[in-house]
């Protein structure tokens, strides 16, 4: 069974610069690191310790028409860090879980798997490099033979 590291909720945003101001600003997350690359934006926010609430639709229906008066919770990736990427997603496939990618190598380093869950929940299992090696550019690819893995 993998042992999980950090668990981190990564949202995709339209007013990036906006949410940036919002979550860092107005709610005092510490930022940990930014980046501004051609291929795109992101930073990463400190939100102290981190747990995973499970709920079953009623649950949500009914947090969501506490909270917002009807439902519109929506879809969210998170993205586990775990010792070993790989053998965490073929451990995951396993138990249930659809590869929806192979193994890769992103640009700043990490090892990245991405699988969804039974319930549909989409899992990016990464595991954080010592050394980053130099990434080819080639989507689904590391570039260190061995390691790349075909999608199931």
């Amino acid at each position: 069974m993998p042992e999980v590291r950090e668990l981190r909720i990564a949202l995709t945003v339209d007013d990036y610069e906006r949410a940036v101001t919002f979550y860092r600003d107005a709610l005092g997350l510490p930022e940990v690191e930014s980046w501004d690359r051609p291929n795109g934006r992101g930073t990463i926010l400190d939100a102290g310790r981190a747990t995973l609430e499970l709920f079953d639709p009623l649950q949500a229906e009914t947090l969501d028409d506490i909270e917002v008066g009807r439902r519109v919770s929506g879809a969210v990736r998170l993205a586990l860090h775990v010792d070993d990427a790989a053998a965490a997603a073929d451990a995951l496939v396993a138990a249930g879980a659809t590869r929806e990618h192979a193994l890769v190598e992103t640009p700043w380093g990490d090892w990245n798997a991405r699988v969804r869950a039974p319930d549909g929940m989409q899992l990016t299992l990464f595991t954080p490099a010592d050394t980053p090696l130099a990434w080819s550019g080639e989507p689904g690819t590391t570039g260190v033979p061995g390691r790349d893995r075909e999608d199931a």
